[in-house]
């Protein structure tokens, strides 16, 4: 018998993933093992975590499975309705943790508080530009997308970047915006973007506090970093 057929009952239960959970919590386990878990059983032909590791390996990583669509997922064989419907709940969840609640309020004091509210763009297969707007207190008031492909001062217009934030009258603002090839590291494009906003930022009223760039492992703050600021 392969291990591809051993079930996760016929497993030493020190080995399987849900009882391993248990004992020593959800960041002592594998992406495979947690999708395991998610999936719940595997096929007649391989057992839960082999067909987990192969959704997986089909789709580079959890990454890429954040991106697969339900028309993708159906063509992996071994995924149902049923499944397929759990993994796009499970994504849909951790997609939803990464972001605020519009009755929050949240407050920016850092750029990583800042951060923690666009995560969810690492995941995005485009470049995306959003900005967070904030009121005078600096609670985020919307974060909203202005523009949804290549990033560079010569593509995005100020007006365009500077539009909600003057219809909402706001004083301040953090611009975010994607590496789609994962590196947050910042382009000298976005270092360009970053000064011309804070001059046209000064002439509006405007506040420019920062510009972050997100990618698939973490993101970079140009404020911090002293580029354009």
């Amino acid at each position: 018998m392969t291990t591809n057929h051993i079930t996760i009952s016929e497993m030493p239960g020190d080995e399987r993933p849900r009882e391993r959970l248990l004992a020593q919590g959800a960041a002592s386990l594998s992406s495979g093992e947690l999708l395991a878990i998610i999936l719940r059983t595997g096929t007649v032909e391989e057992n839960v975590l082999h067909l987990a590791e192969r959704i997986l390996s089909h789709y580079n990583g959890v990454h890429g499975l954040a991106q697969a669509t339900p028309a993708d997922l159906q063509q992996i064989k071994g995924l149902g309705a049923a499944k397929i419907a759990q993994i796009l709940a499970a994504l849909e969840i951790g997609k939803r943790l990464m972001t605020y609640r519009p009755g929050e309020r949240p407050v920016i004091n850092s750029a990583a508080d800042a951060a923690r509210l666009v995560l969810d763009m690492s995941h995005l297969p485009q470049e995306h530009v959003r900005v967070l707007l904030l009121d005078s207190m600096r609670r985020v008031i919307a974060i909203p997308t202005i523009y949804i492909g290549t990033v560079n001062a010569s593509v995005l217009r100020v007006s365009e970047i500077f539009r909600e934030a003057v219809t909402r009258n706001c004083p301040a603002m953090i611009l975010a915006h994607n590496h789609p090839a994962g590196d947050a590291t910042p382009s000298p494009e976005d270092v360009e973007l970053t000064r011309t906003l804070i001059a046209a930022g000064q002439l509006l009223d405007i506040v420019l506090l920062d510009h972050l760039v997100v990618g698939h492992d973490g993101w970079a703050s140009l404020k911090e970093m002293g580029l354009g600021f």
